[in-house]
């Protein structure tokens, strides 16, 4: 096998899972640096996005990227409805009951995903995409897309993180939500604005995962692994680590189906994450431990 075609079906598909887990990655960063626990529900919330955008491409007859923006604020909106109603209650009691909580919202949400969409595959547009010949490279434009606007998104949100108001408070609060709060900053504003973050985030990763691949009710529990994977070996707590992270998790995937059957990609994630907890539980960037 040459080197083209090695960059064509592997190298090139590994950036582009891995764009999409890195989009996942950084809303789990951002929830566990300011909420302090793993989110459960991080994968199906970022189905329902993907198949939110697919109801405005059917009802509205708009094409996916119009759309996406359409899901993310949709997502975003039902993000900081759940947390209202399943996790603000908890917020004083151990974390580990949050983590459980966050497990049945992802099941109320799959199954949500199951009785309105049902449970078969679909996809956003009939027909087959060729792609387009780069010096030898095949890239389709969706391929691009994603990429681009995980980089953008990415961009958009360490400026915010650096330079707002709120992205400031949001940056205090992860280094200690007390200090922040005798220093003024609202914190019951700072975790809405956290989840409006986190969801628009989720449904990007959906809809450009349904984009590039297909949509099925259960895409989101089985990237959720990837994901945390993707978090852990970055560092949590890190935007930059998570986009890191999930390039790698995505290119390691990828290539291990030249040795392995692709049954086992998965696998390869959990290996990571075993190693990464194992060897450096900080992550590549010193991240926060889980």
């Amino acid at each position: 096998m040459g080197a083209l075609e090695i960059v064509n079906f592997y190298l090139v598909p590994g950036i582009v899972v891995g764009s999409i887990y890195a989009l996942g990655a950084v809303g789990i960063t951002l929830v566990f640096a300011i909420l302090r626990y793993a989110h459960l529900a991080h994968g199906d919330l970022a189905t329902l996005g993907a198949f939110l955008a697919l109801g405005a491409v059917t009802i509205l007859g708009v094409s996916p990227y119009v759309a996406l923006p359409i899901a993310m604020l949709l997502t975003a909106v039902i993000s900081v409805g759940i947390d209202k109603t399943f996790y603000a209650y908890l917020r004083e009691r151990p974390k580990i009951v949050t983590v459980m909580a966050s497990l049945g919202v992802a099941l109320m949400v799959r199954s949500l995903v199951q009785v309105v969409w049902g449970v078969d595959s679909e996809t956003y547009s009939r027909g087959i995409v060729r792609p387009e010949n780069w010096f030898g490279i095949r890239l389709r434009d969706r391929e691009i897309v994603t990429v681009l606007a995980m980089v953008a998104l990415v961009l958009a949100l360490q400026v915010f993180l650096k330079r707002s108001k709120w992205g400031k408070a949001m940056r205090a609060m992860s280094d200690n939500p007390d200090l922040a709060l005798l220093s003024g900053v609202d914190n019951r504003k700072v975790v809405t604005l956290t989840w409006l973050i986190v969801g628009g985030l989720c449904a990007a990763a959906g809809v450009f995962l349904g984009l590039n691949y297909e949509l099925k009710a259960m895409m989101g529990w089985t990237m959720l692994l990837p994901m945390f994977a993707a978090a852990i070996l970055g560092g949590v707590g890190r935007i930059e680590g998570a986009v890191l992270g999930g390039l790698i998790v995505g290119i390691a995937e990828e290539m291990s189906t030249l040795f392995l059957p692709t049954e086992y990609k998965a696998a390869t994630a959990f290996a990571i994450l075993l190693l990464m907890l194992l060897v450096r539980p900080t992550g590549l960037l010193k991240g926060k431990v889980l």
